[in-house]
């Protein structure tokens, strides 16, 4: 994957203060805008009263979990896509393309049918889910030799697998009605602290986890040959790497739905801002990732009110078309696929 240029450090410092800058904003505005606005003074105040107003009720029952969900999910999304595109050494790969979201997606559909609601349940299948769909994609393109071109649209192939095997569920169990429109294409007015508490704990972790690995993630990016000269256990840090990936998508997926093109669009932002040095690059995607998603959901929600979208109908009219130009800036580089 080609480097990005290194930025200076001055820059770097003014990136990072407007994307936490950004971030705050936008959780703010979550919080206050919607069907019912709440200033932030009423904010404050229902904040501390308790969920026994109606204010209080809003804040604590629909906006503070939407708002964290928005926040989490985006983060998420955008280290778990940074990790892929670093490990599979292609910068159009990600979460959703690859069919690491339908794959998580499946799960939480197979959960639905069987009747195990519980949301650690849901969150742990999510995981399993994306690990298969990303053990099947790298397993694929690791027997056949497949080029960086070859991968995405093996990946396309497992997405399209495992997303048709989920709505052939979701019709044949009348039980799966309970997943809504809205987590097939990804949304967040129906967040609850059920499933957004058991996710949240594994999305921590897994981020704190991955923030450790900025080493072994750039040694990885030059090579396999030059990774294990320098010392790296390529094979086991992929593995590692992977599973890491794995558990931010499948986690935001069990309460987000498929929310796609995130992992695609911040990495290439924050890669333009700071460079490819994960040591920035991860938790400017962190930020970057987490007010996208929730600029994205507001925007959602305010558009056309009185009526809603849910975000992930944005998020994919935006991705769409950022995923082609990156097809066609690629032209140039067809001998090396």
């Amino acid at each position: 994957m080609k480097r990005s240029k290194i930025s200076s450090p001055g820059r770097n410092k003014g990136v990072f203060a407007a994307a936490g800058a950004l971030c705050l904003a936008a959780a703010a505005l979550s919080l206050c805008l919607g069907a019912a606005k709440l200033p932030l003074k009423t904010l404050w105040q229902a904040a501390l009263a308790g969920p026994d107003s109606a204010a209080g009720a809003i804040f604590w029952y629909v906006r503070l979990p939407r708002t964290l969900g928005c926040l989490l999910a985006g983060a998420a999304l955008a280290l778990s896509g940074t990790v892929i595109q670093g490990v599979l050494d292609n910068p159009l790969a990600s979460p959703g393309i690859i069919g690491v979201n339908a794959g998580a997606g499946l799960a939480v559909t197979l959960c639905c049918a069987l009747g195990m609601l519980s949301g650690w349940t849901i969150a742990g299948a999510a995981f399993g889910g994306a690990m298969l769909a990303v053990g099947l994609v790298t397993f694929a393109a690791e027997k056949t030799g497949a080029s960086r071109t070859t991968v995405i649209l093996g990946g396309v192939a497992v997405n399209s697998f495992l997303n048709a095997l989920a709505e052939a569920l979701r019709n044949l169990v009348p039980e799966t009605a309970t997943l809504s429109s809205d987590f097939r294409v990804g949304g967040f007015d129906a967040v609850s602290y059920t499933r957004l508490i058991p996710a949240g704990v594994l999305i921590l972790l897994a981020m704190a986890v991955v923030l450790t690995l900025c080493s072994e993630l750039d040694v990885l990016a030059l090579g396999e040959d030059t990774a294990q000269g320098l010392g790296l256990r390529v094979k086991r840090t992929r593995l590692v790497l992977l599973l890491l990936a794995a558990l931010l998508a499948g986690s935001a997926v069990s309460f987000a739905g498929l929310v796609s093109f995130v992992g695609l669009i911040v990495p290439h932002a924050a890669r333009a801002l700071v460079g490819s040095e994960s040591r920035k690059l991860l938790p400017l995607c962190a930020l970057g990732g987490a007010g996208f998603v929730t600029i994205c959901d507001l925007a959602a929600r305010l558009l056309f009110a009185p009526y809603e979208l849910p975000a992930g109908i944005l998020l994919s009219v935006l991705g769409g078309p950022f995923f082609l130009y990156l097809l066609s800036k690629r032209k140039g580089g067809r001998r090396n696929d």
